[in-house]
This record gives C-alpha cells, sequence and structure tokens, in this order.
C-alpha cells in the first residue's frame, strides 16, 4: 500500500543510482528529465555489498548542492528492490541512462525485471548529450584518483570533495 505522504503525483519518476560521485552526465539526465516529469525523486541506492568512495550522506549532500536550481527535484535515498521503492512513493515510471550499446542489455534486462516486479512501472531510457556519452563515475574516480583535471566531469563542489578524499588516499 502506498503512504499517502509519500505520493508525489501524476507524472512522477524516481532516477535510482549510487551517484559516486555525481557528474555532469547524471546532472543532464536530471535536467532532461525534469522537463518530462513533474516531479523527479534522484534516488540513491544503498547497497551494503557494494564498496563507495563516498557514504550515502556525502552522496546526498552533494546531489542537493548541484541540483538545487531544480524546483521539481527531490533526493533521497533508499534500500532494496528499485521497483518496490517505486510503488511505495506511488511513481510510475524509472528513469535511466543508456550511454553505449554496452549498457543496453543490462538496462533492458533490469526493465523487465521492475516490470515483473511492479507491472504499473515502466522504465524511460534517455540517451545522455554527446559530451556525456562515455563519462562514468568510475572513469571520474580515476582521474580523481591521479590527480587528473576534473572539471570537464564533475562541478567545481564535487571536484573539491573528490580531490580532498584522494589526497588523503
Amino acid at each position: 500500500m502506498v503512504d499517502p505522504e509519500s505520493r508525489v503525483g501524476k507524472r512522477a519518476a524516481v532516477y535510482p543510482g549510487s551517484f559516486d560521485p555525481p557528474t555532469y552526465g547524471h546532472l543532464d539526465l536530471i535536467e532532461r528529465a525534469t522537463r518530462i516529469f513533474d516531479h523527479l525523486i534522484v534516488a540513491v541506492a544503498t547497497n551494503t555489498a557494494k564498496v563507495t568512495t563516498f557514504p550515502v550522506e556525502e552522496r546526498i549532500e552533494m546531489l542537493t548542492e548541484v541540483t538545487a536550481k531544480f524546483a521539481n527535484v527531490e533526493i533521497t535515498t533508499f534500500t532494496g528492490l528499485t521497483a518496490e521503492y517505486a510503488r511505495s512513493r506511488g511513481v510510475q515510471a524509472l528513469v535511466r541512462g543508456l550511454r553505449a550499446i554496452s549498457d543496453f542489455e543490462f538496462e533492458l534486462s533490469m526493465a523487465i525485471t521492475n516490470q515483473k516486479l511492479n507491472p504499473d512501472i515502466d522504465t524511460v531510457c534517455l540517451m545522455p548529450s554527446e559530451h556525456y556519452l562515455f563519462l562514468s563515475s568510475n572513469v571520474v574516480r580515476e582521474v580523481a584518483r591521479f590527480g587528473g583535471d576534473l572539471s570537464p566531469f564533475v562541478p567545481p563542489s564535487v571536484e573539491a570533495r573528490l580531490r580532498k578524499k584522494f589526497q588523503n588516499s
């Protein structure tokens, strides 16, 4: 049953991910999704099996900072199945990014699984703008680890956190 306090409206979507760290590619998808949906929930997945660079709380802080200009974006976290989280929020769509052919099989498999778990959910795949086509959090972390220029990949506030994180490594 959907908690009436958490229901967000007819044209709402969840954009789930680890966002470790948030990149300009993530922001590109967030901005474009805000034009499609009345309310976008950017949901940081808590996965205890995954080793992350930043704790969930810090990823939420970064996302809150870099999405402040979007009035219809909510930043939150969740644990468990994305399809169940979407159901609990009364959301009908999941937003996912498709960067390359290599993403397609994984995203198709996840979309089918999510729809089996929650038949009311649809997955909307957005292609990133061309200059973010091959950008990933993995690439950003690798560049940060070796002290490279992060300015094309992440907002300044995220870059500062990455620099601080990797100067102590």
